[in-house]
C-alpha cells in the first residue's frame, strides 16, 4: 500500500523521485521520505504528512545525487510520524531502505539482531529487514545483492523493497514478494516503481518484477534479475500502454470528480472490440478460450474485497439469471481463512482494480491449489492476480488515481455483463430474444451516464443540506441492492459520515427504528425491478419523517412525489440500471465531502492499493 520510487541515470534524482512520489501518493500518504548518494555521502530524509511536507524540509538540505529511493507511506508497523517514516538506515548508516508490506516475523528476527548489538530507533519490521541486510552482508562478507538475496530467505511476509549503500553510487538492488514493482529502462538510465504511473513520463519500456525476484540496477549494465535461491533470469521487457494526460486532472479540481465524468469513455472502452452492435454480439477472448470450463461448470465462486465486492454481487445476479449456475460471493480475506470447500470443476472468479490486492492473491493461491480454474477480472496490466490466474479480462478503465474507486467500479460492472452474456448465450439459458435487447442497451450505456452526469450541478446543490447528516441508509432491492452498498461505502470513504447500505425489505426488520427526521434515506426506486415493492418502502420511511433522496427513471411521478430529492437516470434493462444508478450515488458522496472540506482524494486513513493484510 506504501508507494516506492527508485531512479539512477545521468539525471539529477531528486526532482524525478519527488514527482514519482506525487504520482505514487494515492497509495499512502501519512509520512514520507528520500534518499540520495551524492559523492561519498548518504542522505536521508523523511517528514511526516504528505509529500508536499517533505518538499519543504528538504528546501535547505543537501539535494544532489543522480541516484536515490524514495517511498510514501501507508502505515502499518508504528505510527505516522518522522522516525517510522520510510527511509530507513541501517545501524552503521551505510544502507538506507524502503519497503511495502509486512514482514511477519520480524519479532524473531529482531530479537536474534538484538543479540548481535543493533539496536532500533523505530516500531517499524523495515528497520529490522535493513538491519538484516547489513548484519549478513558484514558478516558473510557478500556484496549487496547477495546480502538481499540471503536476508530475503529468512524473511516470512510480503515486501517490494529498494536498497542503496553508501560508497556505492552506482547500484539500487530491489526485490518483491507479494507486493508490486516494475522497472522502467530508459536511455542509460533506470527507474523504480510500484507501478507504472511514475515512469510512463520517462520510457514506455518496463520490466515487472516477479515474486521472490531481485533486481539490480547498475549504472552502465545491463538489468539482472535473480531469484532469492540464486537463479539467474532473464528480463522481459513490455511495452507500457498508459499516457501522461491519464494520470493529470485534465483542469477537474479532484482526480474523483475527473474519473466519475470519464465514465462514459471508460465503459465505451471496457466494451471495444467486444460488443458489436451491427452483429448483435459479445465477444470476450477469456470466454471464448475456456469455454468448455465455463459450460461444465456446476459452481462458480467470486472472491473480492470492497467496491470490487460490490460488483461482485452484481455479477452473481446476472451470471444466475442468465446462465444459471450457482455462484457464491466471498469476501477474500475470509474465504482464504474459513478453509472452503473447493472442487475442481469450480470456477473462482478474482477481481481487484490493482491486481495486487493480497487478500485476494492468497485466495486466488488456494483455490489454485484445489485444482479449480481461476478466471482473473483486473484493471492494471501487469500487476500480480493476471499472472497468476489461467485467464480473464482486463477492465480498460484506464489509471484510477482518487482512492475511493468510482470508473473501476462500472467497468467490472460492464465485463461481468458481458461474461454472463456469454455463458448463458453459450448454454441457452439466456433467450435470443433477450440477449439482443441487453447487447443493445449495453452499447448505450455510456451516453445514458452523459445523460446523468449533466445534473451534477443539481447534486450539488443539493447536497449542501444533508453535509450535518451522521448517519445514512441506502436501500435497493434486486440488482440495486449492491448498488446501494456501494453507494454507503463511497459515502463514508470520502465524507466519514456513517452509512449503511440495505435490502430495501429488511429495512422494516430493525433498521426502520433509526429512521426520524434527522436520518437521511437513499433509495433507489427505478422503474425496473421491484417497483412497486420499493414505492411501499418509502412510503413507511415517509410516515416516520424520513428525509428521502430517490433515485428514479425519468418519467416517474409517484415516488417523485415522495420523495425530498430525486435524480433521474433513463430506462434500461433491470440488469444494466447499477451501471447507471451508481453514478448519482458517485456524485452525492463527492459533492457532500467537498462541501464538508474533506480530502476526497486522499481520505484519512486509506491508500489505493491493499497490498497487506
Amino acid at each position: 500500500m506504501c508507494g516506492i520510487v527508485g531512479y539512477i541515470g545521468n539525471k539529477q534524482a531528486y526532482p524525478i523521485l519527488i514527482k514519482g512520489l506525487q504520482r505514487l501518493e494515492y497509495r499512502g500518504y501519512d509520512s514520507a521520505g528520500i534518499a540520495l548518494i551524492h559523492g561519498d555521502k548518504l542522505s536521508v530524509y523523511k517528514a511526516k504528512g504528505k509529500v508536499s511536507d517533505l518538499v519543504q524540509f528538504a528546501e535547505q538540505k543537501d539535494i544532489e545525487g543522480t541516484i536515490g529511493i524514495a517511498h510514501t507511506r501507508w502505515a502499518t508497523h508504528g505510527e505516522p510520524n518522522q522516525v517510522n517514516a520510510h527511509p530507513h538506515y541501517s545501524q552503521s548508516e551505510e544502507l538506507a531502505l524502503i519497503h511495502n508490506g509486512i514482514i511477519e516475523n520480524y519479532a524473531v528476527l529482531k530479537e536474534g539482531l538484538t543479540k548481535h548489538g543493533y539496536t532500533f530507533s523505530s516500531q517499524t519490521d523495515t528497520e529490522v529487514l535493513v538491519q538484516l541486510i547489513e548484519y549478513i552482508k558484514k558478516s558473510n562478507e557478500v556484496n549487496l545483492t547477495t546480502a538481499v538475496q540471503l536476508a530475503l530467505n529468512q524473511v516470512v511476509g510480503a515486501y517490494a523493497i529498494a536498497v542503496i549503500e553508501k560508497g556505492h553510487p552506482d547500484v539500487i538492488v530491489a526485490a518483491r514478494k507479494g507486493s508490486p514493482l516494475v522497472v522502467g529502462i530508459g536511455d542509460d538510465e533506470f527507474f523504480l516503481a510500484s507501478d507504472a504511473t511514475p515512469i510512463v513520463e520517462f520510457t514506455d519500456q518496463v520490466v515487472y518484477v516477479g515474486d521472490e525476484e531481485v533486481v539490480t540496477l547498475q549504472r552502465g549494465k545491463q538489468l539482472k534479475i535473480k531469484t532469492i535461491g540464486n537463479v539467474e533470469k532473464t528480463p522481459e521487457i513490455k511495452k507500457l500502454e498508459m499516457t501522461l494526460s491519464q494520470l493529470e486532472k485534465g483542469g477537474y479540481p479532484h482526480f474523483m470528480i475527473k474519473e466519475i465524468f470519464e465514465q462514459p469513455k471508460t465503459l465505451a472502452d471496457s466494451m471495444r472490440g467486444r460488443v458489436n452492435v451491427d452483429e448483435n454480439n459479445i465477444t470476450l477472448a477469456g470466454f471464448i478460450d475456456n469455454k468448455e470450463k465455463f459450460l461444465n461448470a456446476k459452481r462458480i465462486i467470486i472472491t473480492a474485497c470492497g467496491t470490487s465486492w460490490h460488483s461482485a454481487l452484481i455479477g452473481k445476479y446476472a451470471i444466475e439469471e442468465f446462465a444459471r449456475i450457482p455462484v457464491e460471493v466471498e469476501y477474500s480475506s475470509e474465504f482464504r481463512y474459513r478453509k472452503p470447500v473447493i472442487h475442481e470443476d469450480d470456477i473462482v472468479i478474482a477481481i481487484s482494480q490493482s491486481g495486487e490486492t493480497a487478500d485476494t492473491l492468497a485466495a486466488v493461491e488456494l483455490a489454485k491449489s484445489k485444482g479449480a480454474f481461476i478466471f482473473g477480472i483486473c484493471n492494471v496490466v501487469g500487476s500480480s492476480i493476471p499472472r497468476n490466474t489461467h485467464s480473464g479480462c482486463y477492465t480498460h478503465a484506464g489509471p484510477e488515481i482518487g482512492v475511493a474507486s468510482t470508473k473501476a467500479f462500472t467497468a467490472q460492472v460492464t465485463v461481468l455483463t458481458m461474461l454472463a452474456m456469454m455463458i448463458g448465450k453459450e448454454k441457452g439459458t439466456l433467450s435470443q430474444e433477450d440477449y439482443l435487447k441487453i447487447v443493445y442497451e449495453l452499447a448505450r450505456i455510456p451516453e445514458k451516464i452523459g445523460v446523468i452526469l449533466k445534473q451534477d450541478s443539481t447534486i450539488a446543490e443539493f447536497a449542501k443540506t444533508f453535509t450535518y447528516a451522521q448517519n445514512f441508509i441506502y436501500l435497493g432491492r434486486g440488482y440495486n441492492f449492491p448498488v446501494a452498498l456501494e453507494g454507503a461505502l463511497k459515502l463514508k470513504e470520502i465524507s466519514y459520515i456513517h452509512a449503511e447500505g440495505y435490502p430495501a425489505a429488511e429495512m422494516k426488520h430493525g433498521p426502520i427504528a433509526l429512521i426520524s427526521q434527522e436520518m437521511p434515506v437513499v433509495v433507489i426506486a427505478t422503474s425496473a425491478g421491484m417497483y412497486e415493492k420499493v414505492v411501499s418502502n418509502i412510503q413507511e420511511i415517509k410516515a416516520r419523517k424520513g428525509r428521502i433522496i430517490s433515485i428514479v427513471t425519468d418519467g416517474d411521478e409517484v415516488v417523485s412525489n415522495l420523495s425530498d430529492h430525486i435524480i433521474s437516470i433513463p430506462d434500461t434493462e433491470e440488469c444494466l440500471v447499477p451501471l447507471l444508478a451508481a453514478i448519482p450515488l458517485q456524485l452525492l458522496a463527492y459533492h457532500i465531502a467537498v462541501v464538508k472540506g474533506c480530502d476526497v482524494d486522499q481520505p484519512r486513513n486509506l491508500a489505493k492499493s491493499v497490498t497487506v493484510e
